[in-house]
Formats: C-alpha cells, structure tokens, sequence
C-alpha cells in the first residue's frame, strides 16, 4: 500500500502519478473566447455558474417532488411494517387503525414544519441547514444541539442492533420454514440465532469499509426494491389465508388483558422553494405509507386475529408456500444489510471527522493509502477507519445477541426516537422561525400536541421495557432458541 498526504493527494497508479485538484477545478465553467466584450463575458460567465451551482456555491441541486417522494417511502417501509398485524391484535379493529391514522397526520404535520426549517430566516432565501442537527443549531442553537446529536447517534446506533436482531431472524426463518416443509410440521425446528447474528455482522464488516455515504447509493437501492418485495409477500399472504378460511379474524377490542396467545442522496432543487417541494412530497408519502401499513396490519390481523404473530412471516403464521416465504425472507436480509449501512453511515462520518480534528497529526487517524485490487482499481484504506468501524459492527453485534427480542427492541427504539426527533424539535424550530409568542393561542395548541405525543412515547417505552423484562426471564445469554 502507498502512503498518501491529506490534503489534494496525488494518487499514484500503475506507476503514473495523477494529479489531484480540489472540487472545482472538474466543475468548472468553461470559459468564453478572449474577443467577446468584458461586461457580456462576466454576464455569461454568471449565468452558466448559476445553471451548474445553487446559492450556496454547490453543484446545482437536481431533487424533485418524485424524487423525495420516493426516498422517504423507501426509507419509511422497513421490516417493522410485518409487525402491525401483532401490532393492530393489540389494540383491535377500532382503535388499531385509528391510531395509525391519527399518528400519520401527526407526522405529516410536524413533517411539514421541519421542512420550512431547512433554511433559517426567509424560507426561500435564507442560509440552508444541510443536516438535521444543522437545522436545531440555526433556530435553537445552545444545548439543544448537543441534545439532538445525542438522540439522533443513539437511535442510529439502536437501529444497528434492531438490525442486527431481524436479519437474523429472518436468516433462521429460511432454514426453519425448510425444515417444517422436509418434516411435514412434525419437528418443532428450534434453533439458535447466535450463529446467523455473527453472519451478518461478518457481512456488515465488509460493507462498512465503504468510506463515503455517497458511495452506498447503490446499496440504498437494492434495499428499496427488496423492501418492496417482502412488504408485498407479507399482504398477499395475508389476503390469501383471509381468503381461505372465509372470515375476517380478530375482536374490536384486541387481545385481552391476560390473554394468552401464542405470539410472543439527491436534495430538492429550487424554485420552487424546497419546503414546498418538501410539504407536498410528505403528504404524498405519508399517504402511501400509512395506506400499506394499513393493509399489511390490518391483513394480518384479519388472517390470524388474536394469534397474529409479532412478525408475519419468521413467526409461522404461513407455512407454504414455502418457496414464498423463503423469498420474501432473502429479501429481508438483502434490504437489511443495505439499511444498516444507510443508517450507519451518518455516525461513521460523525467520529471520524471529529477524531480527524482532534489527532490531526496521527497518521493513524488521517492518512489514507491506495489499495490497489483487481478489476476494481485502487481502494482507499485508513487504518481508524477500518478499526473503528470493525468495532462498532462487533459490538452491535454482540449487544443485538445479548437482548434478541424483536417486536421489543422495536418498539423501544421507536419509542426513543419519535417524540424529540418527530414532534419535539420541528415545533420548537417552527415557533423560533416564526417567533411566536409564549402562551399565546398557537402556542399553547403546539404545547398541547407535545405534550400528549411525548406521554404516549413514555407508555410505549414503559411497555416495550416490560416486554423485555418478561422475555429475560426465560432467556439465556447466548442460547436463545426459536
């Protein structure tokens, strides 16, 4: 491996040293001939900047209404959409989907006043928030910011192990849905999930040495695809088993108290301003994803009723076709390794800027080499990369094999997350953007949808703690079976 400088490396390949420049030397505007007047020259010169570079002097941005309506359903449908129909047993057919409903247009509220704080003062031109974290420090700034880090990098590392958790699952779902076909549903097929954890892990060792979230999109889109797969195998299922036994499944009220069951990178271009973009894309989106999570759980419970299993199809609520489920499965996984990475990612870059700035010295930390490989060109290694990230995917890992309860890992993370990250923050961004006024009307009506949307995350997480306390006693620490 060759050693290369930190700043505008050459990068020397086959021999031949090729010369590095900075991002706007390739981006430059071409230049007009010497003859033409100066004044039109300049005039010229600035209208093809402002074809190729937005106001804030990046690459013209090329994100539409299609585009970020897209990324947010795909980001949205992920594997805890085969949860809602245990989700929706728990609550019945009428509080069920009244909740999802209520709860969707409290998000695409609160969405769409996040999205007019992506620039600070004027909405249209003022200075731009390119992260989340950016945004809370223009409009709040002080603690806050500090506090929204901190939430954001815990959840994204919760999300790792909630990941680590599923894939799993759905790794020894193939061999199991196999094995109940082999042996007629005679042999219980228990197994443990330790192995198929550190499976994944060893894969998403692999793919965390990508060194750039730009580098990943490929892997975002895989993802997408395979979530689609698996999201619409888990609905047609549910109506074929509703259909099969001619009934609709389930009671009003939900499983009893007591009962027992046997469940256990592209951004928005503008004009127009992006928050408008943002504010018509949300809705579109939330109406998309809220109807799907509507039919997967609703579905569902209506298949198995008060049996429906915390996970549609690794809970063996189908047995055949197995072929089917073994697909849907795959895709699992595949959509999985691709969302760990996406979710990831963000942290990654978070401690390898910051421990960039804090040992600017240490080649260790900042030098970077070329690797070369075969039919692929030269791969560009740093050692802290390649050791934290090692790391971080180990102990994911192992935390993922200490607590491996799905729905409840699920359910606290969700807990975790949703008040300060959906609500919290982008009323308190929206109201300093606004200036409203303390007690005033607005005020005190955002004070109120807080307050109740922040109660309602403390009950989901007391209750997905009391899951987990439950699970632990029957549990062995590396030995768990299904």
């Amino acid at each position: 491996m060759l050693p290369r400088s930190r700043t505008l490396p050459s990068r020397i390949h086959h021999g031949v040293v090729e010369e590095r420049h900075d991002f706007m030397h390739y981006s430059h505007v071409e230049a007009r001939a010497p003859n033409v007047d100066t004044e039109t020259h300049a005039m010229n010169i600035e209208a093809d900047y402002s074809k190729s570079f937005d106001d804030d002097g990046r690459i013209k941005r090329t994100g539409t209404y299609w585009t970020a309506s897209s990324h947010i359903i795909t980001a949205v449908i992920g594997s805890g959409v085969l949860s809602l129909a245990w989700a929706v047993g728990q609550l019945g057919w009428i509080a069920g989907p009244t909740i999802m409903i209520l709860f969707a247009l409290v998000i695409l509220y609160t969405s769409n006043l996040l999205a007019q704080c992506y620039r600070s003062g004027d909405p249209v031109t003022g200075p731009r928030s390119y992260t989340y974290m950016d945004a809370v420090k223009a409009h709040l700034g002080g603690k806050k910011v500090k506090i929204c880090g901190m939430i954001q990098y815990i959840n994204l590392f919760g999300v790792a192990i909630g990941y680590t958790i599923a894939a799993s699952v759905s790794m020894m779902a193939i061999e199991r849905s196999n094995c109940f076909h082999k042996t007629h549903g005679n042999d219980p097929c228990h197994m443990s999930s330790t192995g198929y954890m550190i499976t994944f892990g060893v894969i998403e060792i692999i793919f965390s040495q990508i060194p750039d979230f730009d580098q990943v999109w490929w892997l975002s889109i895989v993802a997408a695809i395979m979530s689609f797969t698996y999201s619409f195998i888990g609905l047609a299922l549910g109506i074929a088993e509703t259909a099969a036994h001619k009934e609709i499944r389930g009671s009003l009220t939900g499983i009893s108290i007591g009962a027992v069951t046997s469940a256990g990178t592209d951004t928005i271009k503008s004009p127009p301003a992006e928050y408008k973009t943002m504010k018509k894309a949300t809705c579109l989106s939330i109406f998309a994803t809220t109807t799907f999570y509507m039919l997967c759980g609703c579905m569902g419970y209506a298949a198995f009723g008060d049996e429906a299993p915390g996970n549609l199809l690794t809970g063996f609520g189908f047995y055949n076709p197995y072929w089917l489920i073994d697909i849907a499965n795959v895709a699992i996984v595949v959509h999985l390794v691709g969302a760990y990475q996406v979710f990831c990612q963000p942290l990654f870059a978070f401690v390898e800027k910051w421990c960039a700035k804090r040992w600017s010295k240490s080649d260790f930390v900042t030098a970077e080499y070329d690797l070369p490989i075969p039919y692929y060109g030269a791969y560009q290694v740093n050692f802290f990369r390649v050791v934290w990230r090692t790391i971080f995917v180990m102990i994911t890992t192992l935390i993922a094999m200490l607590l491996p309860f799905f729905n409840d890992v699920v359910g606290l993370l969700g807990a975790f997350g949703f008040w300060p990250l959906t609500v919290y923050f982008p009323i308190e961004m929206y109201m300093s953007q606004k200036k409203i006024k303390r007690w005033s009307s607005q005020w005190i009506g955002f004070q109120i949808l807080s307050l109740g949307c922040l109660l309602v995350s403390v009950a989901a997480a007391i209750g997905s703690v009391a899951g987990v306390v439950l699970d632990l006693k029957t549990y062995k620490p590396f030995k768990t079976s299904y």
